[in-house]
């Protein structure tokens, strides 16, 4: 199978660094628990644009620390011989420290991709499972006939039980609800 796997909040808890830098930057508290919806609405958007660009600079992504088991199961998906592309929602110039961050973990990956319409490059590469915590990339991927996973977050949790997307608490829970298809599809 054909597994596309977005970063922020995917890989590793992107949360508490957007919000170090909003509350360093502006004085603004971004609570995890209180993201109830995707949208950002405590910034202006150019001051929430100045946030992600930093969050996004090579020093911290190279900071960033995935979470357990992540990187243990995208391997073991990769060794089996499934086809793993790595996407974020970053600028191109953030795709040199994105790559060195891969590799500094130890994630393998087939493709990576850094641009602002994933689904459309899901589309292009024929992906089969979008893993991505945009409660907007899970319905679109889900109407292009690609199965959204995720992990719960509160920005998404309301799609876990009505949507069709499977999701976990964590990368165990989650690896439990993809393995399956992987195995019907081998």
């Amino acid at each position: 199978m054909r597994i596309a796997l977005d970063i922020d909040s995917t890989l590793h808890h992107y949360w508490d660094q957007l919000a170090g830098v909003a509350q360093r930057r502006y004085g603004v508290a971004l609570p995890y628990e209180h993201q109830h919806t995707w949208g950002i609405t405590e910034l202006a958007a150019d001051d929430l644009a100045a946030c992600v660009a930093e969050t996004h600079e090579p020093d911290a992504v190279l900071a960033a620390e995935p979470y357990p088991g992540a990187v243990e199961t995208v391997a073991r998906w990769h060794a089996a011989g499934h086809f793993v592309h790595v996407t974020s929602h970053r600028t191109a110039a953030a795709h040199e420290a994105t790559a060195r961050w891969l590799e500094r973990i130890g994630l393998p990956h087939d493709d990576l991709h850094c641009s602002y319409d994933k689904v459309a490059r899901c589309v292009e590469l024929e992906i089969d499972v979008l893993i991505d915590d945009s409660p907007v990339n899970l319905v679109r991927a889900r109407a292009v006939g690609i199965v959204p996973a995720t992990l719960r977050h509160p920005w998404n949790a309301e799609l876990c039980g009505r949507e069709r997307i499977l999701c976990g608490a964590d990368w165990p829970e989650l690896a439990a609800l993809i393995d399956p298809l992987l195995e019907r599809a081998a």
